[in-house]
């Protein structure tokens, strides 16, 4: 089974699929499409925003299994840290969200399209800390 190399244009296509689906549920519902707040709110209430993170959440999972069956295979995803390496990170993805209010996609998606201050902070942040984590990690020799 060979798998599909991403290139540019899937990246064009998923970038613009990712801003419509967040207008689509800015416009329709008044939400931000901030990953980490949809998924954190599955745990509360049982109300109309319940069902729709829920099917904001379902179809982040069936997302690759749409691309499976439009292009006959997977995308191509190389992860070469260990797994309890991606657990950890993960954690810290989560407090880090929690930490800022939001995730990448909430601030960095939604929020910069309505010029929040916030955001624009919470991005300008996320970047400075994403740059001095790649040098830092070039710099001791660790990719």
């Amino acid at each position: 089974m060979t798998h599909i190399a991403p290139t540019y244009v899937d990246s064009f296509i998923g970038g613009i699929l990712i801003g419509l689906s967040s207008l689509i549920l800015l416009l329709l519902n008044g939400r931000i499409a901030g990953i980490s707040g949809i998924f954190a709110s599955l745990f509360g209430r049982a109300d109309r925003q319940l069902w729709v993170s829920l099917a904001f959440v379902i179809g982040l999972i069936l997302g690759p299994l749409l691309f499976r069956a439009v292009l006959g295979d997977w995308p191509l995803v190389r992860i070469p840290q260990s797994f309890p390496l991606i657990i950890v990170a993960g954690l810290l993805v989560g407090f880090g969200t929690r930490l800022g209010s939001g995730c990448t996609s909430g601030h960095g998606v939604t929020g910069l399209a309505r010029l929040s201050p916030r955001s624009m902070a919470a991005v300008a942040v996320f970047m400075i800390v994403a740059v001095l984590t790649v040098y830092l990690k070039r710099a001791g020799g660790w990719i």
